[in-house]
C-alpha cells in the first residue's frame, strides 16, 4: 500500500508529492494527460520548433515562491530567464510606462508620482520574504504573526480603485489598473489592490521571469526532484472514481473541487459536498498564441524590452472592461495581457520569428471569438502588427476546459479572487481537508492561483498532520 496518491500533476500536485516524499512517504502521482504539468506546459502549438506556453508564461511567484525556492530547482534543470524590463504599460500617442527591477529607476520614469510609487511599494519590496510568506499562507496562519499579518492586511485589503487614487497622474493610475486586473475581478473589488501591491512589488524584488525553454521546465524540475526522492509519476491514467486508485492511505486532489466530489464524494460530509459543488467560478480567458515575422512593431520601441506588456489604455478603460466582463459582457476593447518570451529566451523559436502570448478575460463559459478584439488592442499600440502574423492558434474557454478539466468554463484561477473567494477557498477552516484521508491541493485552496506550489505544499503538510 502506498502512503499517498496525488491526482493531477500541475505545480501544486507535484509540490504536494515532493513535500510528502521529503517526509519519507511513498508517493505516486497520477495524470490523465500524456504529459505532466497541467497549466504549466509548453508545446509546439503553431509551427515546428516554436515553443508556446499552453497557459502560464510569466512567473514572479515561481521565482518568489518560498517552497519552490527551497528545492534548488536549478540543479534539476530549471533556469529563470529575465527580460530587460519586467513589465510595461502601453499608453496612447506612443507613451509607455516601464517598470524596471530598480524601484528608483521606475520612480524616475513616473515623474511627480515617483515618490508615491516608492511609498506604496517600497515597504513590501524591502520586506519581501516576510510579505510573500504571509501572502502565500492560509488566511488564518497570519494569527501566528499578528503584527506583520495585520500590517499586510491593512495594505492588501484595498480595492484597485483605492490604490490608484494615491497617484496624481493618469499614467501611474493606468499602471495600477493593469496590475489590479490580474485579479480577474472588477477593480473596485476589495482584493484587487492587494494583487496589484504584491505583483508590483515582485517586479522589483524578484522580477517577472520566464522559465528558460518554456513553462514545462518548472514541472519537469519538480518531477525530477520527486523522482530523486523515490516518488513515481504515471501519465495517461484518468481517475473517475475511487476504485480507479491503487491502494493508498491518503489521496490528494490537484483538481477542481467539483472533480474531487465526482470521484470521492461518498467519502465527504454532506456539507463539504455542497460547498464543493457550489464553488463559484471566476471569469474565463480567451487566448491567442501567435508567430510573427520579426518583433512587434511597437510605436514606443522601448516596449520591445518588456517581458510582459499591459494593453488597455487608461485606468477608466481597464476598469470598464473588467466590470463588463464580470457582468457577463464582452468589451470591444478588453484588457489584454501580452508576453514576449523571446525578449528573455531566444531558444524558443528560430531566428527571425517572433512569439506572442496574449489573452483577455471573458465571461465564464463564453463561446464568443475575441480574436479581432485582442489583435485590435495590439494594433492600437503597434500599427502593422496584424500584417506580421505568420501563424496563430486560438483557444477559448471551452478549449481550456477540454484540455484541462480543472479550468471549468475557462476559469484558470480556481475560483474568483474576491474577498470571499480568498478567505473561504473553498472553506475558511481546514481548507485542504475534504474527508478522512482525502485532501484538496489545487489552486482552489489557499493561497490560490499562480505557479508557486504553495497550495500543494500546505495541503501535504495538513495531510501529514492529519488535519
Amino acid at each position: 500500500m502506498l502512503d499517498a496518491v496525488v491526482v493531477g500533476s500541475g505545480p501544486n500536485g507535484l509540490a504536494a508529492a515532493v513535500t510528502l516524499a521529503q517526509a519519507g512517504k511513498s508517493v505516486k502521482v497520477l495524470e490523465g494527460n500524456p504529459t505532466i504539468g497541467g497549466g504549466t506546459r509548453t508545446e509546439e502549438l503553431t509551427e515546428p520548433g516554436v515553443l508556446h506556453d499552453v497557459c502560464s508564461a510569466v512567473h514572479p511567484f515561481g521565482i518568489g515562491s518560498p517552497f519552490l525556492s527551497s528545492l534548488d530547482l536549478d540543479r534539476h534543470g530549471l533556469h529563470w530567464a529575465h527580460p530587460p524590463v519586467p513589465f510595461a504599460h502601453a499608453l496612447e500617442d506612443g507613451d509607455a510606462v516601464l517598470i524596471h527591477r530598480s524601484i528608483d529607476e521606475t520612480a524616475v520614469g513616473l515623474g511627480a508620482d515617483g515618490d508615491e510609487w516608492k511609498a506604496v511599494f517600497g515597504n513590501t519590496v524591502a520586506n519581501w520574504d516576510t510579505t510573500v510568506r504571509l501572502a502565500t499562507a492560509p488566511p488564518l496562519r497570519a494569527i501566528r504573526n499578528p503584527v506583520a499579518g495585520l500590517r499586510l492586511a491593512r495594505r492588501a485589503l484595498r480595492s484597485g480603485t483605492h490604490l490608484a487614487g494615491r497617484f496624481s497622474s493618469e499614467r501611474s493610475r493606468a499602471v495600477i489598473a493593469g496590475l489590479a486586473a490580474h485579479s480577474v475581478a472588477p477593480l473596485d473589488t476589495a482584493t484587487a489592490g492587494g494583487v496589484a501591491l504584491v505583483l508590483g512589488a515582485s517586479a522589483h524584488a524578484v522580477g517577472w521571469p520566464f522559465a528558460q525553454g518554456g513553462s514545462a521546465a518548472i514541472t519537469d524540475a519538480l518531477a525530477s526532484v520527486l523522482e530523486s526522492l523515490g516518488g513515481e509519476i504515471e501519465t495517461n491514467r484518468w481517475i473517475r472514481r475511487m476504485g480507479d486508485l491503487p491502494d493508498t492511505r491518503l489521496v490528494l486532489f490537484d483538481t477542481s473541487p467539483q472533480a474531487a466530489v465526482s470521484i470521492a464524494g461518498d467519502r465527504m460530509t454532506p456539507g463539504t459536498r455542497r460547498r464543493y459543488r457550489r464553488r463559484p467560478k471566476g471569469p474565463g480567458v480567451f487566448k491567442l498564441d501567435i508567430v510573427t515575422d520579426g518583433p512587434i512593431p511597437w510605436i514606443n520601441e522601448s516596449l520591445g524590452a518588456a517581458g510582459t506588456v499591459h494593453l488597455g489604455g487608461t485606468f477608466d478603460e481597464i476598469a470598464d472592461a473588467e466590470a463588463r466582463t464580470a457582468a457577463g459582457e464582452h468589451p470591444e476593447r478588453p484588457f489584454v495581457l501580452l508576453a514576449q518570451p523571446l525578449v528573455a529566451d531566444r531558444t524558443r523559436a528560430p531566428q527571425g520569428s517572433g512569439i506572442v502570448w496574449a489573452y483577455c478575460h471573458v465571461p465564464v463559459g463564453s463561446t464568443q471569438d475575441m480574436t479581432e478584439q485582442i489583435i485590435g488592442q495590439i494594433e492600437r499600440f503597434a500599427p502593422g502588427f496584424a500584417s506580421r502574423i505568420r501563424s496563430m492558434t486560438i483557444r477559448g474557454p471551452g478549449d481550456f476546459e477540454a484540455d484541462n478539466p480543472n479550468y471549468i468554463g475557462g476559469d484558470i484561477t480556481g475560483g474568483p479572487i474576491s474577498l470571499r473567494g480568498v478567505f473561504a477557498r473553498p472553506k475558511l477552516f481546514n481548507p485542504y481537508r475534504a474527508g478522512n484521508g482525502i485532501y484538496l491541493c489545487s489552486a482552489s485552496t489557499p493561497p490560490g492561483s499562480g505557479v508557486h506550489g504553495m497550495c500543494g505544499h500546505h495541503a501535504a503538510n495538513a495531510a501529514l498532520k492529519g488535519r
